[in-house]
């Protein structure tokens, strides 16, 4: 039987003996017999948010394991440390250093550099805020693309600001789009401006016809704003839930699209 500490309240000793009880039942759960290598593997086929995110809410074993650099990469601008495994102080170097399939949590706060970054191979960017603005990626004037897809992509909670030139160009393989802001800038020049410019050529949507996973531009819970055009493709294109708004002077069109092909 557990002892009341003197001077606890009641409030505050049942809090003690849940949080007791909690940790005792996650020890003897039968998952927790794996070594840490299975269990750690098993989280990778999570998704990195909402699911990774809360399996790090269960207990601090799983917490080690969920936040590990091998399922997570992450890009902190504010980073002193850098001999710290798995952190970045920018987008390049953390792109660069990431092996097929990893996932890049970029932090939230400020704004983060990026210009004709390519993305080579299959990687996941996600924002590490709350909402996609507490995550900024500004390309500045001069540079193509803020980034550069050439492989299958995921793009997940962030915000793409552009001054000119286009905010992703995709050239082959599936680019997901998923609860993101991507913005050019109103100027003079903003007809040679396009948030999403795919060049996948005619060959490579044929080829990708014949597999499971075609290339193309997939995009919902989106808001697109400025540019000449939302989005410059001859490829595939879905759109769920994508919200278009253009404004120069006193106009502004605004579409919001559940689903079209």
């Amino acid at each position: 039987m557990e002892a009341k500490i003197e001077g606890e309240g009641e409030e505050e000793a049942n809090k003690r003996k849940w949080k007791r009880k909690k940790s005792t039942e996650a020890s003897f759960c039968p998952i927790n017999s794996l070594d840490d290598g299975c269990l750690m593997h098993i989280f990778s086929f999570l998704s990195p948010i909402p699911d990774r995110y809360n399996t790090a809410l269960v207990c601090n074993r799983w917490c080690y394991l969920a936040c590990h650099p091998r399922l997570w990469l992450r890009v902190d601008r504010s980073v002193k440390d850098l001999s710290e495994p798995g952190v970045f102080p920018n987008i390049e170097t953390a792109v660069a250093a990431a092996r097929p399939g990893d996932t890049i949590l970029i932090a939230a706060g400020g704004s983060h550099r990026a210009s004709n970054i390519q993305i080579k191979k299959p990687l996941c960017l996600i924002g590490g805020g709350e909402l996609p603005d507490e995550t900024t990626l500004i390309c500045s004037r001069g540079s193509d693309s803020a980034l550069e897809f050439m492989s299958t992509c995921k793009l997940a909670n962030l915000t793409v600001k552009a001054e000119l030139g286009c905010c992703l160009l995709h050239r082959k393989g599936r680019l997901t789009i998923d609860g993101c802001v991507l913005q050019c800038e109103s100027n003079p020049l903003d007809y040679l401006s396009c948030p999403i410019v795919s060049t996948a050529s005619a060959a490579q949507q044929l080829s990708s016809s014949l597999n499971s996973h075609s290339d193309g531009v997939f995009v919902s819970q989106t808001r697109i704003e400025g540019g000449a055009k939302a989005v410059l493709t001859s490829g595939d294109l879905e759109l769920q839930r994508v919200r278009v708004i253009y404004a120069r002077t006193s106009l502004l069109f605004w579409f919001d699209i559940e689903h079209q092909r």
